[in-house]
């Protein structure tokens, strides 16, 4: 994966939603990775918030957030697995236009480095609501460094070659 310097970076305005029944903001690890990561990259914290792993709760905060023009993307972390609790992918259901089926499709790929067959549990997906990019990832500190790390650093990131989802934005709401 290539970054090329000699581009402009774009900083992109995200935010960060923690789903847990259990977590407060002390003890949500997962969102605090998250929240540096994108600082430390030149990215926006455009705001961050908890949700209880709640269907309707959760797609209220994303509403809201899709809605807002001042966030590109959403990032999830929980709520992702099999349990009867973990509604993430469903929420995104409710506000989805387009999936985006690659971006699930490669965190399992790269997650077998890290937890094996293991990774056939996550359900970790990424959507496009109304021109925001909206993407899921597990609750585990290692899935969201996985995420952030692995793909979403290079895919946010303007100068990343040959393509990436900056780019792209302009025309998200296209008809």
């Amino acid at each position: 994966m290539a970054i090329d310097e000699s581009l402009e970076f774009k900083p992109v305005n995200i935010a960060l939603l923690t789903i847990s029944d259990s977590r407060s903001a002390a003890e949500d690890t997962s969102g605090d990775i998250l929240a540096a990561r994108i600082e430390a990259s030149g990215h926006r914290l455009a705001s961050r918030e908890i949700s209880k792993d709640d269907k309707n709760e959760i797609a209220a905060h994303l509403h809201r957030w899709i809605d807002d023009e001042n966030v590109d993307a959403v990032i999830t972390t929980g709520g992702t697995g099999l349990t009867g609790r973990d509604v993430t992918p469903e929420a995104l259901d409710r506000v989805k236009d387009k999936d985006i089926p690659g971006f699930g499709e490669y965190f399992r790929y790269i997650s077998i480095e890290s937890i094996g067959t293991s990774t056939i549990q996550s359900r970790a997906c990424a959507v496009l609501a109304r021109g925001t990019y909206i993407f899921a990832l597990p609750g585990s500190n290692g899935a969201v460094k996985d995420g952030w790390d692995k793909i979403l650093a290079y895919q946010l990131d303007s100068r990343h070659r040959p393509c990436n989802f900056v780019d792209i934005m302009p025309r998200l709401r296209e008809r």
